[in-house]
């Protein structure tokens, strides 16, 4: 079978994605989608997503997404934004998107080049010693730390991710540093991917409400940079927790292309 595919990149968190809108794959095909994400067998991305046709009348599309390692995954940030991209850009939304995942409903807006992705809210935020947890689609532990430019966010992630309290069902690590004002730096490790990425859009967005928590910030809007560019995070402070939140930045399609299944 000879497939059709596009390459979409966020900040460098780069996916494969497929129009499944007439189911070509079935969704149990999680050898072929690690092995289309296998930089040295295949394609090469942090992950895979299908755009399948909605379940209901709301929506515009429905997104599915897998690890690189094949399996079905919680909500990717900068995934979302790719799909939204790929969406217009397949002529099924044209500014406004509204789209269900694994983690509920999801609205979006394209505005200058940049996708707007409404986010989940978030009600809860575990404070810790050493570090915060919170859930923003995915699971994230986020730590304060110094230097990160030289730090060893493999090795430490990896542990941090398979110990406790988290074990199998692992969490996302992101270590953190404040550069100035309402502008942070961070490095996450993937799980699911199992080394660091260039970008995390889930992280990006714990980490925002995390500096905020922790009132390293005062500002609802925070710029965080990633090592594959910069993304923005604003948000509403109420009495539930977090609101109205938004992960905001580019998605550029990278290629289209074909491969041999």
């Amino acid at each position: 079978m000879t497939l059709t595919f596009y390459k979409y990149q966020g900040t460098g968190n780069d996916f494969v994605i497929i129009d499944n809108r007439e189911q070509i794959l079935s969704k149990n095909n999680t050898k072929l989608f690690a092995k289309l994400c296998d930089r040295k067998f295949g394609i090469g991305a942090d992950g895979l997503m299908l755009l399948e046709l909605p379940e209901n009348q709301e929506d515009d599309f429905t997104m599915v997404y897998f690890n690189a390692d094949g399996n079905e995954s919680s909500m990717c940030g900068n995934g979302g934004r790719c799909l939204v991209a790929f969406a217009a850009f397949l002529g099924v939304v044209k500014h406004k998107a509204t789209f269900t995942a694994i983690d509920g409903k999801h609205h979006a807006e394209i505005k200058n080049d940049l996708v707007y992705l409404q986010m989940q809210n978030v009600s809860e935020i575990e404070k810790h010693d050493s570090y915060l947890f919170l859930d923003t689609g995915s699971p994230h532990h986020v730590a304060m730390v110094e230097g990160l430019s030289d730090f060893d966010v493999f090795t430490k992630g990896r542990k941090i991710r398979n110990g406790a309290p988290y074990f199998e069902s692992g969490s996302n690590v992101n270590f953190v540093e404040k550069k100035n004002g309402n502008h942070f730096a961070v490095r996450t490790y993937e799980r699911g991917v199992e080394d660091e990425t260039l970008s995390c859009g889930t992280g990006v967005t714990a980490v925002a409400l995390s500096m905020h928590a922790t009132q390293l910030t005062d500002k609802q809007e925070v710029i965080i940079h990633t090592l594959g560019g910069e993304l923005k995070v604003t948000f509403k402070q109420t009495a539930n927790g977090y609101e109205d939140i938004y992960l905001i930045g580019p998605a550029k399609q990278v290629f289209k292309g074909e491969i041999v299944c």
